[in-house]
């Protein structure tokens, strides 16, 4: 089978460098596109006693700081045009797959840790997003903190 569009779903940390190098060496090989993804979580209200707290503003610079670091990411990918990269606000599993399926991808790539026991039993995204996926799921292992 050969892939014609991958999504690749990256937490901007260093640890999404294999994930992408994976799904860059597969989108090569296959000849497919290739896009890039983060979702950005939004912040709940938070209550100071009594008095709700607008995190409007605080919302508005992580998003820009998420942004800043997606553009300097995807420089070491010149295959990923700017219409490639995605910025979402919103859950990872339903923001992902909800993307896939309006690309048109045939594989989501993302990395996963492989936890075991507590950490299994809790869940991870990587695990969340294959539960449902409109295509065919990658999990790029990653290694352990040590």
């Amino acid at each position: 089978m050969s892939y014609q569009h991958l999504l690749v779903a990256v937490d901007l940390s260093e640890e999404c460098t294999p994930v992408l190098q994976r799904a860059q060496e597969l989108a090569r090989s296959t000849q497919a596109r290739l896009s890039i993804v983060h979702i950005i979580e939004p912040m709940a209200m938070a209550f100071g006693g009594d008095v709700p707290m607008d995190l409007t503003l605080i919302q508005q610079q992580q998003f820009e700081q998420a942004e800043a670091a997606l553009a300097k990411l995807a420089e070491q990918y010149p295959e990923v045009s700017k219409e490639q990269r995605h910025l979402i606000f919103g859950q990872p599993r339903q923001e992902i797959h909800g993307l896939a399926t309006e690309q048109g991808c045939d594989l989501i790539v993302v990395g996963s840790h492989g936890r075991h026991g507590l950490a299994l039993l809790l869940g991870s995204t990587a695990n969340d997003v294959l539960h449902g996926a409109p295509c065919d799921v990658l999990a790029v292992r990653l290694n352990p903190p040590t």
